[in-house]
């Protein structure tokens, strides 16, 4: 784990971190027992006797793990990180306010990258609307 991240762990106070894999990207989104307690109050919130709910619980649960930080603050790249990340040798952390995501370096300039188009687009239209006559996308 890079020095920063290191360092924001431990002011913290976290000697583990809960990892939960991302739907719709393939990265971990990684943070302490706060992050977990956070998607918790969500699936509080959701009709117990409904198909959301369990469908919450089952992936906030389920598809979880605890990570163990070693003495040095490493994290093991375990299967539940490698099979949904595609992590091999090399892994990128990327800060998102109350948490974290790990991501494998290229997937992470792609994600990055079409992010950054969807965005310029909101831009574009943003500026379009504004102008007599212009629409947004």
């Amino acid at each position: 784990m890079p020095a920063h991240f290191r360092s924001v762990v431990q002011k913290r106070g976290y000697s583990e971190l809960y990892a939960l894999r991302c739907l719709d990207v393939p990265a971990l989104d990684v943070g302490g027992l706060d992050l977990l307690d956070r998607y918790e109050e969500r699936i509080a919130k959701e009709d117990p006797f409904l198909q959301t709910a369990d469908d919450m619980s089952f992936f906030i649960h389920g598809d979880g793990a605890f990570l163990k930080l070693d003495q040095d603050g490493r994290i093991t790249v375990s299967d539940f990180i490698r099979s949904h990340t595609g992590i091999t040798t090399e892994v990128a952390f990327v800060g998102r306010g109350h948490f974290f995501q790990i991501w494998e370096p290229s997937r992470l300039a792609e994600h990055s990258a079409a992010v950054r188009a969807r965005l310029l687009r909101l831009r574009q239209g943003a500026g379009q609307a504004g102008e007599p006559g212009g629409q947004p996308e």
